[in-house]
């Protein structure tokens, strides 16, 4: 049997008038490359601030690594990761320093900080960058130091909100190695994109439009079912659909 470890149902967000994420219900796997794409404005941030216990959902229910959404946020917020395209590192503070401060967050021993610091700079080749600031590495370097301590506590779900933004094709796909390896660890894990090629990356993936989840299933399977040869074929079709009303 394999685990649920997040599961949604019926689960939506208000701003007002305005319905940012529309009745959304889903459930992901333990080990699982979860895709959740759409354009930009398609509720996927929203959505992931829900799952991450950061926003109050207006309705609908949710438990996330068996916790309740609405009652148990700091127990969920022990037992993930986050990692952001706008916010991940400080800048100001050299790569041992940022390792240290989060590990320090999510709880861990001043030995397992050490230990764990240690083999983490070796893995990525940092030892010579260790005591730069963060703000003076490239882009790709500061994307794979984000993800890796986003996992640094060994979290049952790591949730990644458009974390190759702005990074070049290869430095991508280097990244996309590192979401494997956590996932053969049994890290679950949510990736926010709207690289509709990443989409081939995920064991399954949820295409939201408008705030709603329009279609959920393996690449594969989606652009079987759409006639399409690629997931940008796919998207289109179901951007299409909403406009016609379908």
């Amino acid at each position: 049997m394999k685990e649920t470890v997040i599961k949604t149902d019926q689960l939506s967000k208000r701003f007002g008038s305005f319905i940012a994420v529309d009745a959304i219900s889903f459930e992901v796997q333990k080990g699982e490359i979860f895709g959740f794409l759409g354009a930009n404005g398609a509720g996927k941030t929203t959505a992931m601030r829900m799952l991450c216990g950061l926003s109050v959902p207006s309705s609908g229910t949710a438990a996330i690594a068996g916790f309740d959404i609405y009652k148990k946020t700091e127990e969920i917020k022990r037992n993930i990761g986050y990692m952001s395209q706008k916010f991940s590192l400080y800048e100001d503070l050299t790569v041992l320093e940022n390792i240290s401060f989060f590990a320090g967050i999510y709880g861990l021993s001043n030995s397992a900080i050490k230990e764990k610091s240690e083999a983490l700079i070796t893995r990525l080749g940092l030892q010579k960058e260790v005591k730069k600031l963060v703000g003076e590495l490239p882009l790709g370097w500061k994307q794979k130091l984000s993800f890796s301590v986003a996992v640094l506590h060994e979290p049952k779900i790591v949730f990644l909100d458009e974390p190759t933004g702005g990074v070049d094709p290869v430095t991508r796909r280097q990244f996309w190695d590192l979401i494997y390896e956590a996932s053969e660890k049994g890290i679950t894990v949510f990736v926010t994109t709207h690289y509709m090629d990443e989409a081939e990356y995920c064991d399954r993936i949820s295409i939201m439009v408008d705030g709603r989840i329009s279609a959920l299933d393996s690449p594969s399977a989606l652009k079987t079912q759409f006639k399409a040869a690629t997931m940008d074929e796919v998207f289109y079709e179901l951007a299409r659909g909403a406009k016609r009303g379908d």
